[in-house]
């Protein structure tokens, strides 16, 4: 774990509603050091395996997705929330805590045997994580592993990905 990364998250309590202590990662994406130690952190354990593309989820995991493709040199899949995508779309929808929602993903952002790494910036209860791996494998791609830059290990988050290796960076 980074001890220099876990200095800079900033914690805002009560955000986005009260009780919530929000792990806010700006400070390190102001920090060029700090960003290059993070995108290592998540692409460093990705580079073993075999990974074929970066699958990253909207929206903070686009900040880390996209260097993590680039220092693994595979290209990288946008997951988003629906109706932003226009070109042919796979989706998956999925219950949360209160509700329900979807994730959405072109048709042509995997291929049947792509070895995916799902990156994001928090690992929480894992529900979205878990819907971003069956969208990826309703797509016909395989996927190899998460990484996340933070782990909230309390939500027990990791419960909901299966027997796929989770990475986390900095853990809470």
């Amino acid at each position: 774990m980074s001890e220099n990364l876990k200095r800079l998250i900033r914690n805002v309590p009560d955000f986005p509603k009260p009780g919530i202590l929000f792990r806010d990662i700006t400070p390190i994406l102001l920090d060029p050091a700090a960003l290059a130690e993070a995108v290592e952190g998540l692409a460093g354990p990705l580079r073993r395996l075999g990974i074929s593309r970066v699958a990253a989820i909207e929206s903070r995991g686009f900040l880390l997705g996209a260097p993590v493709a680039m220092a693994l040199g595979v290209g990288l899949a946008i997951i988003r929330k629906p109706g932003k995508l226009p070109h042919g779309r796979h989706r998956v929808d999925y219950d949360l805590e209160y509700g329900s929602d979807a994730l959405e993903m072109h048709i042509d952002a995997v291929k049947a045997g792509d070895r995916a790494a799902i990156v994001d910036d928090v690992l929480a209860t894992g529900g979205t994580a878990a819907a971003a791996g069956e969208l990826l494998r309703r797509a016909g791609a395989e996927v190899a592993a998460f990484s996340f830059l933070i782990e909230l290990e309390a939500l027990e988050g990791r419960k909901k990905l299966g027997k796929v290796p989770v990475e986390a960076v900095v853990k809470y």
